[in-house]
């Protein structure tokens, strides 16, 4: 039975044990007119299994622990074991280091993506944005050696860092042909500038080597972000459209081929403010910036923008809950359609959809809940399979409520189609009753799709 998504939300969370059954996804709940309260988790509680575990047609036997934790035995071990392993875990909670002596040969692929800390999610809106676009493979290569391997440049040995630039480097100059060509022609002129400053510009690969090499971790971090920015501007000309195929029945859908910003301003009703931002007043309205995500979940990013851009969100309430700030339920007073869930998983060209994705199995989205300011739609009253038409949420990530590997309990059940890019310190002085005065497609016009009819059923 479908849980209603169109009343009021609650984010139940949940202590995991050692090998975890299937997650039960928890739903947001949409009921404007009651007060909002947390959900309380039945039975808080870990419980470490010693027995064999059946996952499947596969037995799975809890031997790393057991047999690493187990050196005693006779009465009375297992409550020594017990207490072990928990100071273990609430260990690995507070810190994002390996366990020690734990062979991650013993733990199963689905338990290893919940608690492994290197779990690959981004931590931020813009890398996450910058991971989805659908560029040129060498670009995406550049990328990989300058972002992933050298985000903490104070942990890395200069000589790696250095190493893993020249990589860069030398893709980008070998490859310059297959970069380029890659680019519209239209646009070929804009990326040929971007392709000069990425090579030798101030804030390209080459003085990126020069910090490098003088050892100075202010100057390798903002080139590095100098870099990172050149990279995004090269791949978004690359991405001039969808990479992918819609299927037959959603192509009355509204959608959006590619990236665009929407300017959201809040207003207090109730004369309270807004921190003062420096040097300035306080206010009783603050302007936020979301970047939705057409490349990754285009059905639901197109049927936002088309939303925005006829002013449906425009004096709507928000609501506090949990974890999310979520819009009342307005979808009775505007043309809409529910969009079905739409969530594109990492190494895959094309969305799933009505599919949520399996964490336990290892599947991650391309645009990841687990990031503060995460915006996505919440799920439609009537079946789980389909997003409301109208409500959506901005997700306040919290990593002391989520699973060991950092990930959201929620992740990959909702359609995340954007995130908040500018006044992401506002999400959290959102107080419920506090209204979206307004909301404006600033960008992104010219790359929303709205078919001449519209003839999908709304669910």
């Amino acid at each position: 039975m479908a849980s209603p998504l169109s009343l009021s939300t609650v984010l139940s969370h949940r202590i995991l044990s050692l090998h975890p059954p299937p997650l039960n996804r928890s739903l947001l709940f949409v009921k404007p007119k009651l007060p909002f309260s947390r959900t309380v988790s039945r039975d808080l509680r870990m419980r470490l299994h010693s027995q064999t575990t059946n996952y499947g047609d596969k037995e799975h036997k809890p031997s790393s622990i057991d047999s690493k934790l187990n050196p005693l035995e006779g009465a009375g071990t297992k409550n020594l074991e017990k207490l072990v392993a928990t100071i273990l875990i609430l260990a690995q909670v507070w810190s994002p280091l390996p366990l020690f002596g734990l062979d991650s040969a013993y733990i199963s692929p689905a338990e290893a993506v919940l608690y492994s800390p290197d779990t690959k999610v981004p931590r931020s809106g813009e890398l996450a944005l910058r991971r989805a676009i659908p560029a040129n493979p060498n670009m995406k290569t550049i990328q990989a050696y300058i972002s992933y391997l050298l985000r903490i440049p104070q942990r890395k040995p200069y000589g790696t860092m250095e190493s893993n630039v020249k990589k860069a480097l030398k893709v980008a100059i070998d490859d310059k042909d297959s970069i380029l060509a890659s680019i519209p022609a239209d646009l070929r002129d804009k990326g040929s500038e971007l392709y000069a400053s990425l090579v030798d510009g101030k804030g390209g690969l080459q003085a990126l080597i020069e910090s490098i090499r003088y050892q100075d971790p202010d100057k390798v971090s903002i080139r590095l972000a100098s870099s990172l920015d050149t990279v995004a501007e090269m791949e978004l000309l690359q991405a001039s459209g969808l990479s992918f195929l819609l299927p037959q029945q959603y192509l009355n859908y509204p959608r959006l081929a590619g990236r665009g910003t929407v300017e959201i301003t809040i207003e207090k009703p109730d004369g309270s403010t807004f921190q003062a931002e420096a040097g300035g007043d306080q206010r009783k309205s603050a302007t936020i910036q979301v970047v939705i995500d057409g490349y990754s979940a285009p059905l639901t990013a197109g049927n936002f923008a088309k939303l925005v851009t006829s002013g449906a969100y425009d004096g709507t309430k928000l609501n506090t809950v949990n974890q999310a700030v979520i819009t009342e339920d307005g979808s009775g007073k505007v043309d809409s359609v529910s969009v079905p869930l739409e969530v594109m998983p990492s190494g895959q060209f094309e969305p799933l959809y009505r599919t949520p994705l399996s964490v336990q199995d290892g599947e991650l989205p391309v645009l990841p809940l687990s990031v503060y300011g995460a915006v996505a739609m919440a799920h439609s009253e009537n079946s789980e399979e389909y997003s409301s038409p109208y409500q959506f949420f901005f997700y306040l990530y919290d990593k002391r409520n989520s699973g060991l590997g950092g990930l959201s309990f929620d992740e990959g059940q909702f359609s995340v189609f954007g995130y908040t890019t500018a006044g992401r310190d506002i999400l959290g002085q959102i107080k419920t009753g506090d209204i979206i005065k307004s909301a404006k497609l600033i960008e992104g016009q010219d790359r929303l799709i709205l078919p001449a009819q519209n003839n999908s059923s709304s669910t």
